[in-house]
């Protein structure tokens, strides 16, 4: 162990000497590249990253020696306080050295306008804010269940050190990133998110289960439930702290940023309606079991009730809340958020589907009354009645698509779809194949046949027709936007030069056409030539941009993958469908 720690200080060491050389060049010689500049930053932030989470490690080391009342600073593990030392002492002069020879040039505008700067800032906030929260709280945690831990406290203590270093730095008017910015206040708040979800859920499955088990003893349970609640609690409002300290003070709730829009659709829609789903399908689970199949005894039948219901309300809450972000943030958005919705809920109903199917096929060669049959049953019943009316609700199959919702979202979600149950559906039936060849070169009996095929048949019929339900879908959306009136057909992506209020022509062109879009902004002391006459005539030059109306007007009857759309000086617009 101390020779992979002398190696590696010897590796850093020469690494840092190297990196500090390469940082101090004023300026780069004649012959060097823009990839040289490029390298350079890369091997400086990465050593940077690396000295830094070192020094730390080593301190965190020396600092829950110091905190451990009672015990020798040395006791037996002479190795680890060896590890600590060099960490320390060596690690960390040479991070605060190399650091000081970043921050010096980091007011340069290359260096401000480098992604590794804005990467590096990013990535330590996120580590640290990762480590100090999860240690804090942990350390709080075991402390309410009796047990000091030194060593968890001192982690906490020196990584909240290096977040606020980091976040000072990051919000530096003069020296912080430009670029990457916003990446670590999302990233945090999803953490955030996570964990007081998390913490919540079990405290208020603690308190469920604690009521449910009571109930079904009739009698009180010995353990000192209020220690678990206690614990849970602490780990929901950190989290929630952490949540808030980015969402709202940090307002990240307000972020156009294309990442934001990807974790509050991930987290916070996507796990919002898998723990919804999934707490209500436990919950409806175990209330069918005391229903059709008491074979257990009933506190073995409810001891996943109290959690499940827990999941359910709580994601139920993530859930509407983030819908309700969604909808303030974009019509466009808040569509994405229903098609993510309406996956999960199709997931959970073809799993039912298949489920039932599943366990009516085994009725054929065992008996309904069979314990695992029925179990298998209401387990697919239950999912398909907390699937169903979710994705009928988000989908509505009944109601043909309005021409707004004809989007590029809701085309690659019909693929997508439409792809992966189509590839499922294949691997099925191979296996299907597989089982029917296996039986009949085996010679075997009729019943051990329905045992072999009824699983991948079951699979195959539901994900069958789910790829012909979307493919048909798909093939009506596509008929249907080709005889709109007026002709307007679909555009891939637009390519929008403006110079002035670019954003809110970028949402309104997101908005009408679905389609993603790139800003290229123009440099309006050059003059704009062929804008299209139509839509200037009739207009003054002014430093507002062309109206929006006129816009739409300009984009409709338009269809192309790549559409380059430039607008001003003025009202002035042109609209250039590109070769692919």
């Amino acid at each position: 162990m101390s020779i992979l720690v002398i190696l590696l200080v010897a590796v850093l060491i020469g690494g840092g000497i190297v990196a500090v050389v390469l940082t101090t060049r004023a300026q780069p010689h004649a012959g060097d590249t823009a990839a040289v500049p490029t390298v350079r930053r890369v091997i400086v932030y990465v050593l940077l990253f690396a000295l830094v989470v070192i020094g730390a490690i080593g301190l965190a080391g020396l600092l829950g020696r110091l905190l451990n009342v009672g015990v020798e600073l040395v006791a037996d593990d002479t190795a680890g306080l060896a590890r600590s030392l060099a960490f320390t002492l060596i690690g960390g002069p040479l991070a605060w050295l190399l650091w000081w020879m970043v921050w010096r040039r980091a007011g340069v505008p290359a260096e401000r306008d480098s992604p590794a700067w804005g990467l590096y800032v990013a990535g330590l906030s996120v580590v640290s804010l990762v480590t100090f929260a999860s240690s804090l709280l942990s350390a709080a945690s075991n402390l309410v269940g009796g047990s000091w831990r030194p060593q968890t406290v001192a982690t906490g203590l020196v990584w909240a050190g290096v977040w606020f270093w980091h976040r000072w730095m990051a919000k530096h008017p003069d020296r912080g990133p430009r670029l990457l910015s916003s990446v670590a206040p999302i990233l945090n708040s999803a953490y955030g998110l996570i964990l007081g979800t998390g913490g919540a859920v079990t405290a208020l499955g603690v308190l469920l289960d604690t009521a449910i088990r009571d109930f079904a003893t009739e009698g009180t349970i010995g353990h000192p439930w209020w220690r678990n609640l206690l614990q849970a609690i602490i780990w929901a409002a950190g989290g929630a702290l952490v949540w808030w300290w980015h969402w709202v003070r940090g307002e990240v709730r307000l972020s156009r940023d294309r990442l934001a829009q990807v974790v509050l659709a991930v987290v916070g829609i996507l796990g919002g309606t898998l723990l919804t789903l999934a707490g209500a399908g436990i919950a409806l689970y175990v209330l069918l079991r005391l229903a059709f199949d008491p074979g257990d005894p009933a506190a073995r039948i409810l001891d996943p009730l109290g959690y499940a219901i827990a999941s359910a309300a709580l994601g139920a809450l993530v859930l509407a809340y983030h819908d309700r972000v969604a909808v303030d943030r974009s019509p466009g958005f808040a569509r994405t958020a229903r098609l993510v919705e309406s996956g999960v809920a199709l997931v959970a109903t073809a799993s039912g589907v298949g489920v039932i199917m599943n366990s009516l096929l085994a009725t054929l060669g065992n008996p309904l009354v069979g314990s695992g049959t029925r179990t298998l049953l209401l387990g697919g019943i239950s999912s398909l009645l907390v699937g169903g009316p979710l994705w009928w609700l988000t989908w509505k199959p009944t109601r043909p698509a309005e021409p707004t919702e004809a989007s590029t979202g809701r085309r690659v979600y019909l693929i997508t779809v439409f792809g992966l149950s189509a590839v499922s559906a294949l691997v099925t039936l191979l296996v299907l194949g597989y089982r029917l060849f296996e039986f009949t070169l085996a010679d075997e009996t009729g019943g051990a046949l329905i045992d072999r095929v009824r699983a991948p048949l079951g699979l195959f019929v539901a994900t069958a027709m789910v790829a012909a339900y979307h493919f048909s879908v798909w093939r009506h959306d596509r008929t249907a936007l080709a005889e709109m009136p007026g002709g307007r057909r679909t555009i891939g992506r637009v390519i929008l030069v403006a110079a002035v209020d670019a954003e809110a022509q970028k949402l309104a062109i997101e908005e009408h056409t679905g389609a993603p879009v790139t800003v290229w902004l123009r440099d309006d002391t050059a003059a704009v030539a062929a804008a299209k006459p139509s839509y200037g005539a009739g207009s003054t030059t002014s430093a507002v941009g062309p109206p929006l109306d006129l816009l739409f007007d300009a984009l409709d009857g338009v269809g192309a993958k790549r559409v380059l759309v430039v607008t001003g000086p003025g009202a002035a617009i042109e609209v250039i469908p590109l070769l692919d």
